[in-house]
């Protein structure tokens, strides 16, 4: 039974980590795809890759706030070093990169074509297509970074 709620206990601050991730991404992510495409004209489609700049920056200001978050709130450390343990943490967030800019692509270019009104606010298919992209990423990211970076 303690396991068990041990284990909640950490999908549940793995989830707001998780969120307080994703609003610092997709915050920096609406500042850079409204910024940057006003110095560099090609951000919005750069050979057909639309706001890469802007992802890759919000994204790494995700994964570093994540890092924090998990290593202060969410997994317990012990089976590497620090330094190890940030190596490895960095490289499955490349992957996740990687997988996060290609779902953004797909969506972006082929499912999310409208906006969506939320009343108080109206979501664009470049944010509809990022919140879609984080969500799906982050399901693998959990699995992954407990089993092999932190103590399972």
């Amino acid at each position: 039974m303690r396991d068990l709620l041990l284990r909640q206990k950490q999908i549940l601050f793995f989830v707001i980590a998780g969120g307080l991730s994703a609003i610092v991404e997709i915050g920096t992510f609406k500042v850079f795809s409204t910024f940057l495409p006003q110095i560099i004209s090609q951000e919005t489609n750069f050979n057909g890759i639309h706001y890469p700049l802007s992802n890759i920056f919000s994204t790494s200001c995700g994964i570093i706030s994540n890092y924090f978050l998990s290593i202060w709130f969410v997994f317990e450390r012990g089976k590497h070093s620090k330094r190890r343990e940030f190596a490895y943490f960095m490289g499955v967030s490349f992957v996740s990169t990687i997988l996060s800019l290609s779902f953004f692509q797909v969506f972006y270019s082929f499912i999310f074509k409208d906006n969506i009104d939320l009343i108080i606010y109206t979501l664009s298919p470049e944010m509809i297509s990022k919140i879609s992209a984080i969500l799906l990423v982050s399901i693998l990211n959990y699995s992954v970074k407990k089993k092999v970076i932190f103590n399972g």
